[in-house]
């Protein structure tokens, strides 16, 4: 992985800043266990929640499912100054700023500096921590959409 730069931990301490979830477009991708997370947490139907707050994502010939955002960029689910599914966010949220992209290599991880405040400041996490995050990103893939959930995602929100 070339985490020899990282042997010795690293330092994260979120901000709260929200420069993560605001502002400029991107994925936030679903894994098999966040959706059933999230259907509890808003006490939904699959169906209707893929309607209401999700989209289809084609990466290299497979659609993945991803939160959808607000027309100026933030996250769906960014509100008042924070998130409001905080308890039951995806995994890549949860995971963040530990993702393979950005523990490649040390200047990955402080080019990430200049987005985030949080970088190089607060508690040390260990290499131990920061690996059981990567393994569980490993172990929890990301949802590929089958025919099914295509079809859903045609119809309108209920």
């Amino acid at each position: 992985m070339g985490g020899e730069f990282y042997n010795e931990g690293l330092r994260f301490e979120c901000t709260r800043c929200s420069r993560c979830c605001r502002h400029e477009p991107g994925y936030v991708f679903l894994s098999y266990n966040d959706l059933p997370r999230l259907l509890d947490k808003f006490e939904m139907s699959r169906e209707n929640f893929i309607q209401k707050y999700c989209r289809a994502v084609l990466i290299n010939g497979v659609y993945r499912l991803s939160l959808k955002e607000k027309e100026n960029y933030d996250c769906l689910f960014w509100e008042d100054g924070g998130c409001r599914i905080y308890e039951a966010r995806p995994l890549q949220c949860r995971s963040f700023p530990f993702w393979a992209s950005y523990l490649s290599e040390s200047r990955q991880w402080q080019a990430l500096g200049d987005s985030c405040p949080g970088v190089n400041r607060g508690p040390v996490h260990s290499r131990e921590e920061i690996e059981q995050w990567l393994a569980l990103r490993e172990r929890e893939p990301l949802m590929v959409l089958g025919e099914q959930d295509l079809k859903i995602l045609e119809k309108e929100p209920v």
